[in-house]
């Protein structure tokens, strides 16, 4: 103790940031230590049977009761408890008083310390729309100079997260502001890009679980921060996140609980960019685990592009004891609302695009509804408009997934009264979903009108694809969701023939010239709104 002491006091006097030998204490003792030595000829303590139940039959079995008895008597209860089964005022003078208490500690009840987070404008750090869907931006690199103010104003309690991939993740700006903690050896190479720092404030290391517990660690002793990591591998940390969420709903019943600051964490390098990685890389199933945890603590939101992501963000890190999970992708996408639209339909969570409508005043023929940035992009270039001029479609785009559910079973939940106005209660609804399209069935399948709901989404169909290669081989590519408006609205099965003939057409040119030529069509990557 004596150690210790002598470093937290040099560290507070010199402000020296280097890495010490902490003494250590390590207790070596037997597996089930205290158990009985053998049941029954077999060892019980120091052996794996420790770890089970050593006997399953004391009610019916003498010899077991009379060891269990001998097992529980040896820990001299008498010493412990008075006659009447208490415990002896000396021993409960023992443990220490106020926050002195394990339990009472203020580090220990984090929200009791917890400081709210002072945030820049993120206004400021919007993209120009001067027309929808007709200019691209990477995604990510605004949130990254929004993260980067962040730590500059906060620079005691609050931190980014990251598995060895902040600059993979475009999120490389935060390092103007502080770099990545690294209290050991330097090495020449390190001068050049390493972002290094003693006293770092960006937490990389290429464990996901580490980082896990760095982050819930810093949560629950009063701190904020943000995590962001690959789509594929956040299920190293699924088992965590159930830990966590479970944690948070058991907090939130409890009084003296302070809140904490919510557990926020970004996907990124998504399914359908992953032309190089390939298979091994194409998995969003993170999702269906976070929908399974109760409805009072975990948020699912899928911001179309970056003024989006800026919003939901700043949303995010103001909130409290929650899990926030955001899906953006960090490649050259298109960008579809300027700042103000995108506050207003992120505040909505869900909303019709008029710009990408034709039905005002009218049922539509049918509802397109997209969720996620490619989704978004591929369901608005399926162009019926130039195949019928007169066709009635309304364009729906969500942003929090739990708008799906009803209001019944989840706080962000929509009313059926106003689920039906937006997804009609007899018309066909294509929904392109960025992640397994069994979950949005799973979401809404209380609705009205859910026998006409077809969803589209991610079915394992990949390898190192193009994009839009594997966007067509799971069916959520452009020409996919034409024909199935053909095939789903009454007035153009027959109507139709000849376009659903001529998008499977386009369907077999486009994967012929991605396998000929490696990429896709130039008129495929720079589709822009024609309207």
């Amino acid at each position: 103790m004596r150690e210790i002491r002598r470093i937290q006091d040099e560290a507070r006097r010199t402000a020296a940031v280097k890495r010490p030998r902490w003494p250590m204490v390590i207790l070596r003792t037997p597996k089930g230590w205290t158990a009985p030595a053998e049941i029954d000829h077999h060892m019980v303590e120091g052996s794996w049977r420790a770890h089970q139940v050593p006997m399953t039959d004391v009610a019916h079995n003498p010899a077991h009761l009379q060891i269990l008895d001998g097992w529980l008597r040896g820990y001299k209860p008498e010493q412990l408890f008075d006659e009447a089964g208490k415990l002896r005022a000396e021993l409960k003078e023992l443990p220490p008083k106020g926050e002195r208490r394990m339990s009472a500690n203020p580090a220990a009840n984090g929200g009791l310390l917890r400081r709210a987070l002072l945030l820049p404008d993120f206004r400021d750090y919007s993209v120009p729309v001067e027309k929808p869907a007709c200019s691209e931006v990477e995604n990510t690199p605004p949130l990254g100079r929004f993260l980067r103010d962040i730590l500059r104003e906060n620079a005691n309690n609050f931190r980014v997260f990251g598995p060895d991939e902040t600059a993979s993740n475009k999120l490389s700006a935060v390092y103007e502001a502080s770099k990545k903690v690294w209290l050991a050896e330097y090495f020449p190479e390190d001068a050049d890009g390493g972002e290094l720092s003693r006293d770092g404030r960006v937490m990389e290391i290429l464990s996901e679980h580490t980082l896990e517990g760095w982050l819930e660690g810093y949560l629950l002793t009063g701190r904020h921060g943000f995590f962001s990591t690959y789509e594929a591998f956040v299920h190293v940390i699924d088992s965590m996140f159930n830990q966590h969420a479970k944690w948070l709903e058991i907090g939130k019943k409890l009084s003296w609980r302070a809140p904490i600051a919510s557990l926020n964490l970004l996907i990124t390098s998504t399914v359908w960019r992953q032309d190089h990685n390939g298979f091994t890389h194409q998995d969003p199933g993170f999702l269906d685990v976070v929908a399974n945890k109760s409805p009072e603590i975990t948020r699912i939101y899928l911001p179309p592009d970056a003024n989006c992501l800026l919003s939901v963000a700043d949303h995010c890190l103001r909130s409290m004891d929650y899990v926030n999970v955001i899906v953006a992708d960090k490649q050259m996408h298109l960008q579809y609302l300027d700042m103000d639209a995108a506050i207003t339909h992120c505040t909505k969570g869900l909303g019709i695009w008029e710009w990408a409508s034709t039905d005002k005043g009218v049922a539509p023929d049918a509802v397109v509804a997209a969720c996620g940035d490619i989704p978004t992009q591929e369901a608005l270039a399926a162009l019926l408009r130039a195949e019928f001029p007169d066709i009635k479609l309304r364009f729906v785009n969500v942003v929090d997934l739990s708008k799906l559910m009803p209001d019944t079973e989840h706080p962000h939940g929509l009313p059926d009264r106003d689920f039906n106005s937006l997804f009609t209660t007899d018309r066909p609804i294509i929904f392109n979903f960025h992640a397994y399209p069994w979950l949005i069935h799973r979401l809404a399948y209380r609705r009205r009108n859910h026998d006409n709901l077809h969803v589209r989404g991610y079915k394992e169909k990949g390898s190192i694809n193009t994009p839009l290669d594997l966007a067509i081989q799971n069916q959520v590519d452009r020409f996919s969701i034409a024909i199935d408006v053909i095939d789903r609205a009454p007035r153009l099965r027959d109507a139709g023939a000849h376009a659903k003939e001529s998008f499977k057409d386009q369907q077999i040119e486009c994967r012929r010239y991605a396998y000929a030529n490696g990429v896709d069509k130039p008129e495929i990557v720079n589709w822009k709104w024609p309207f």
